[in-house]
């Protein structure tokens, strides 16, 4: 299937409350060829004077299809985020381009190394998209999720993150402000000796995708690389203010 990236014009059909700080959308892209997990778009908004301004967003979604869901967190100074989170309404338009992005995406493959997950914030939202693909696709080869988030209403997916986990997904939630009750564990910052006890181990070389802020994917990044894991192995993408 041609999935080379083009313009496409999306209409929103469904906008609801995601996290504290984030709306979910479901947009309608009637031109939309489908996209592997994990990939992203860039949103375009253009002004009545003319003005344009555009932002990468991770999608939630994957596979065939023209429905795209987007998951986006507000940044109170940013140019598009504090649009779609607040005035973006049903049946309203906007321009995507994509999908983008060849390296920072999970495909069924033959590889039985086992897959890691590690995100912050709303860097769970491309994790998220390639768990829920790995679920459907069926495939034996091991996954397991590692989310640190601040606290329970900001866990972005929790339903359907809840859901694959009583279907067998490992999934660990850090929290690093407030934690829910029965959590044994207080609340606090991952450390490099939380992140080795809850992530598949070097020696069984996984294949490792990073999401979040620049200084928590920086982190991470090197704790891994520290405890012996390949770098070549561990793909990270970052984010900062849209």
């Amino acid at each position: 299937m041609n999935r080379r990236p083009a313009w496409h014009v999306a209409t929103v059909v469904e906008s609801r409350a995601e996290t504290t700080t984030a709306r979910r959308l479901e947009l309608e892209v009637p031109t939309w060829p489908g996209n592997d997990a994990g990939a992203h778009v860039d949103v375009r908004l253009t002004a009545p004077d003319g003005y344009q301004a555009s932002r990468s967003y991770s999608l939630a979604s994957s596979g065939d299809g023209t429905r795209v869901t987007l998951a986006v967190d507000e940044i109170p100074d940013g140019e598009v985020s504090p649009f779609l989170v607040h005035d973006l309404r049903v049946g309203d338009r906007i321009e995507l381009h994509g999908p983008l992005g060849a390296f920072f995406v999970w495909r069924p493959s033959d590889d039985p190394a086992p897959v890691q997950l590690i995100a912050g914030g709303s860097g769970a939202v491309p994790l998220y998209a390639m768990a829920a693909a790995h679920a459907r696709s069926g495939e034996a080869t091991p996954l397991r999720l590692l989310y640190s988030v601040r606290s329970p209403g900001d866990v972005f997916f929790r339903p359907e993150l809840e859901a694959l986990a009583d279907r067998g997904l490992p999934l660990d939630l850090v929290y690093t402000r407030t934690a829910p009750p029965g959590v044994s564990a207080p609340p606090g910052r991952l450390t490099a000796e939380g992140l080795r006890r809850a992530v598949f181990p070097a020696a069984q070389r996984p294949r490792v995708y990073v999401c979040g802020p620049t200084p928590f994917v920086e982190a991470v990044a090197g704790w891994l690389v520290d405890d012996g894991h390949a770098p070549a192995e561990v793909r990270t993408e970052r984010f900062g203010g849209a």
